[in-house]
């Protein structure tokens, strides 16, 4: 492959910046845009180690002294020969030494290539592939961590052991088909059974994991409701700790929903602020109030607030019914609880009733302890992730079209179907569990995986 080569580091000052470089010319680049400090060549660094130096430009010009690190293609990030320039954190800096790096011989990477051609050398899987950026994009510890192992290849290795294991029964059949002559044990009906009936329990375990690992990665949407000034604005800026949404005492500022993310209780939410509910002749703010009854309806959380320092209004009753028809859980907030309380005693009950009622003011940040409580017990984190949880919905599709056909597979067997029947089913599942690890993968699928990621990575 050619040599790639990108700043790996932020796009803003720091203390170090980092220039990558991989490919079959990266020692020869190393050599033209970097001279150790000791004098010896640059072709003499050995592999992981760090040498001070001089870091020039096309013309030998000093640009920065930094370190340089060389790796041999078995133990690089991307399986090729490559290295990495640390140089001052200056954008301006680092992209002179970009420039240096093109005119010794060097091509901009595209974005993801560094780990694209890790996958494609071996030296990862697509699940290890996209837990690098599950982990860049992590957003709570819990997060990172789950990521972390799957980087390690906890996700992987669950995978293969079925995917294993169906390949047993595959090729054993195949093996006695085509060659009768040789002394070569047949599969049994009970080896079978025992292959589909794991591959069925771990596929069906793996899928359960999903709805907690797209909440961990992306975040619980969050819906904000209540009629017009009930805070639902000062609550989201409390939350997230800066003037996000403005905050009137004029009625109905929030014409559309405003969305930003914060985590509350340990636990990462999209908090989605809506228009006021109430009937409004404004086309606009009419529209506005529409979009806040669909964010209910795609909301993992919903927090219907009502303001506590005045009597119950219609376009309360109706925040109510909202929340408490919703089929999501809820909490109720009574807002403004600096002010004196006027709201009458609630009775809900039952199946409709909010996980919590919470008091709170958002001027003084009373009471919000009590909510990010409430908001960990709705969504508890249990064990610790332990790196096997699906967390997009590529991984989710795959898998559960492998679940489908292992199922299909079962009902041959127990139907007394002929074994190609079963075989074939068998044989879609192991193309759809190799989509997952990359194995069956198709180009295209992967070059959309790659496009996710910062150039740099």
């Amino acid at each position: 492959m050619d040599t790639i080569a990108a700043i790996a580091t932020a796009q803003k000052p720091s203390a170090v910046g980092i220039v990558r470089i991989s490919g079959s010319d990266t020692e020869k680049i190393l050599s033209t845009v970097f001279t150790p400090a000791s004098g010896m060549p640059s072709e003499n660094i050995l592999p992981r180690r760090m040498v001070y130096g001089t870091i020039r430009d096309a013309n030998g010009g000093v640009l920065d002294h930094g370190l340089a690190v060389r790796f041999s293609e078995q133990h690089s990030y991307t399986g090729e020969d490559s290295a990495e320039l640390h140089c001052h954190g200056s954008p301006v800096v680092l992209n002179e030494v970009l420039q240096a790096c093109f005119a010794a011989g060097a091509r901009q990477a595209r974005a993801g290539e560094f780990t694209k051609r890790a996958f494609l050398n071996g030296k990862m899987d697509l699940t290890e592939a996209e837990a690098v950026i599950d982990l860049i994009d992590a957003e709570t510890a819990e997060a990172a961590h789950n990521a972390a192992l799957q980087i390690d290849g906890a996700l992987r290795r669950l995978i293969d052991k079925s995917y294993d294991a169906l390949l047993e029964i595959t090729s054993r059949f195949y093996a006695v088909v085509d060659y009768p002559d040789e002394d070569i044990e047949d599969l049994t009906r009970e080896k079978t059974e025992q292959a589909l009936a794991q591959t069925e329990n771990m596929l069906e375990r793996l899928l359960s994991t999903y709805s907690r690992g797209r909440l961990l990665k992306s975040g619980a949407a969050t819906a904000m409701i209540g009629a017009p000034n009930a805070g639902k604005s000062s609550l989201l800026n409390a939350l997230v700790g800066y003037d996000r949404a403005i905050v009137t005492d004029v009625a109905g500022t929030t014409r559309d929903t405003v969305e930003e993310k914060c985590v509350v209780g340990g636990v990462l939410l999209r908090l989605i602020d809506t228009a006021g509910i109430r009937e409004t002749d404004d086309t606009v703010e009419r529209i506005g109030v529409e979009r806040s009854r669909r964010a209910v309806e795609q909301a993992d959380l919903v927090l219907a607030l009502i303001d506590g320092s005045e009597p119950f209004s219609p376009e309360d009753l109706d925040t109510l019914d909202l929340a408490s028809e919703c089929g999501k859980p809820w909490i109720l907030v009574l807002t403004k609880g600096d002010l004196p309380q006027r709201k009458q005693e609630l009775s809900l009950s039952g199946a409709l009733a909010p996980r919590a009622v919470v008091s709170l003011s958002a001027k003084t940040g009373e009471g919000i302890a009590l909510l990010e409580k409430s908001v960990a017990e709705v969504f508890p984190n249990g064990e610790a992730p332990d790196g096997t949880l699906l967390t997009n919905a590529r991984q989710a599709d795959a898998a559960q079209r492998a679940l489908a056909c292992v199922k299909a597979a079962k009902d041959a067997l127990d139907s007394g179907m002929t074994p190609d029947v079963v075989l074939t089913e068998a044989e879609e599942a192991m193309t759809a569990l190799g989509e997952l690890t990359g194995r069956t993968a198709r180009e295209d699928m992967v070059a959309r995986i790659f496009e996710r990621f910062c150039v740099g990575k």
